[in-house]
């Protein structure tokens, strides 16, 4: 119930309950705590028997846990029925967002680069009047100079 509670917190808990209540009322103070806390767990169960009882003999085996959704999912993912472990491990998270972040950069990636440099042995020549005003859009365009920062513009900030 308290797995969070460290033991310096548990000391400052104590010391406070003593400050507060003082050392003749706390014993009294415990013992109706834990009754109320015992009373709230009975009313827990019956309610939860209750629940079962009218939703029938088909849903006896019926888990409350199951309601919380994170418990629900890692419930379902566990079970491997939809094949949802083949998913998850073909799919590699970092790798596609390095892709996504080479293609947005417009950085060559293992297979983006094999297929821009078979299509541009076909057409090596760039744009040009003869070519009909077409652009070759297979060429990356060349870096002007990728350690040079554009100039600060102070109105800006």
């Amino acid at each position: 119930m308290f797995n969070d509670i460290g033991p310096l917190e548990l000391v400052t808990l104590i010391v406070l309950a003593v400050l507060v209540f003082g050392p003749d009322k706390l014993p009294k103070f415990i013992q109706d705590t834990m009754r109320t806390i015992r009373k709230i767990r009975e009313f827990s169960e019956s309610a939860k028997q209750d629940i079962r009882n009218e939703l029938g003999p088909e849903f006896k085996d019926f888990d409350f846990e199951d309601l919380n959704p994170k418990a629900f999912l890692r419930k379902q993912l566990d079970n491997d029925e939809l094949g949802l472990k083949e998913i998850r491990n073909g799919f590699d998270l970092k790798k596609e967002m390095a892709e996504v972040t080479d293609a947005v950069n417009g950085r060559d990636t293992g297979t983006a680069a094999a297929s821009s440099s078979s299509s541009s042995d076909t057409s090596s020549a760039p744009s040009s009047p003869s070519s009909g005003g077409r652009i070759d859009m297979t060429k990356k365009p060349e870096d002007p100079g990728k350690d040079e920062r554009p100039p600060f513009d102070y109105d800006a900030t």
